[in-house]
């Protein structure tokens, strides 16, 4: 059974900066009825993707989205090499991957609280108390509820941040642009993209409600109505994650951060598993010096067993002259959202 200790405590324990990456359970913490897996599931309409889309659900005894991307891509592959003389077949199977990708996106917006107003200002209070303990604040999250208590600028504490997005070169518009040459003081990252930001080719483009008077779910149901998709990096398995941000500007600078940062690094509600490979093996040969990991609920339960194991690995892979050591935390000893 692992030591685990309470968030104050890993916050006493902390040497140097400290940042802090957040997953799933950060969003979960605040609306689970919404964010949770199973609940994604059940909200999806599958209307438009082949029944099997559906069924790989139940054959895959699993509610996650992107175990079964992963393992419809994986299939094709296979598919492609053992029925050379039906490419149909592979044809179909990727075919319901980025169905089920986009799907992915279109559900979580769908579900998604309406108005910022939809959190009560107690909850935006927890969760500013929570993120003002770290100086850089990297999310895999692609909803809008880190943007949404970050510009909650009028309830304490109060907060430094900057996500890159500035107006555009050539005046004001409905949105504001990612420029590169302007991130010196990034510290808000979007490791997956986010619902609200939308590659536009030659430029990358972030809704706001403050230039046009629209609220920002509203924006993204109309853009996803029309069939224009967010930077969205919802592929199944980490290396297609991993090509995926390779070919992003925005995306690759993120990535390029987390793998530099060091002193420690809190990490919340990620579950650890295989799609999250590409940045726990930047974790494996990277700085920080510290890891504090949230478990949340028994210790020793599978999915927190397997967080453990996969940590642990992290130290042992290092050198012993870049040594990382790693400790767990009650994730409910963290009230992110109260």
């Amino acid at each position: 059974m692992p030591d685990v200790i309470t968030f104050q405590q890993a916050l006493d324990r902390a040497d140097g900066t400290r940042h802090v990456l957040l997953g799933n359970g950060f969003s979960r913490a605040c609306r689970d009825n919404i964010f949770s897996y199973g609940a994604l599931f059940d909200q999806a309409n599958f209307e438009g993707l082949s029944p099997a889309a559906r069924n790989a659900f139940a054959a895959l005894h699993t509610t996650d989205f992107e175990v079964v991307i992963r393992a419809l891509k994986q299939a094709a592959l296979l598919a492609a090499l053992y029925l050379q003389d039906n490419p149909q077949l592979a044809e179909r199977l990727n075919a319901d991957a980025d169905g089920l990708r986009e799907l992915l996106a279109k559900t979580i917006a769908a579900s998604h609280p309406d108005r910022p107003s939809d959190i009560p200002a107690a909850q935006y209070a927890a969760c500013r108390t929570f993120l003002c303990n770290f100086k850089r604040i990297y999310t895999v999250n692609y909803d809008l509820l880190l943007y949404w208590a970050l510009m909650q600028e009028e309830i304490e504490p109060q907060l430094e941040f900057d996500d890159g997005f500035r107006e555009p070169e050539d005046g004001p518009a409905d949105y504001v642009t990612w420029d590169v040459q302007k991130t010196d003081k990034q510290n808000i990252f979007y490791l997956h993209g986010g619902l609200h930001i939308f590659d536009a080719q030659h430029e990358l483009q972030k809704f706001t409600w403050c230039n046009t008077g629209i609220a920002l779910i509203d924006q993204i149901r109309e853009a996803l109505e029309t069939n224009r998709f967010p930077l969205f990096v919802a592929e199944g398995s980490h290396e297609s994650k991993l090509d995926r941000i390779q070919h992003s500007g925005f995306l690759n600078r993120a990535y390029r951060s987390f793998a530099a940062i060091g002193g420690s690094l809190f990490v919340f509600g990620l579950s650890f598993g295989v799609p999250d490979e590409h940045i726990l093996r930047l974790l494996d040969r990277g700085k920080v010096k510290q890891a504090f990991i949230s478990l949340h609920g028994d210790p020793n339960s599978e999915g927190n067993g397997r967080i453990v194991e996969r940590a642990e690995l992290m130290s042992i892979r290092r050198s012993t002259k870049n040594p990382l050591t790693v400790e767990f935390f009650d994730a409910n000893s963290a009230h992110p959202w109260g």
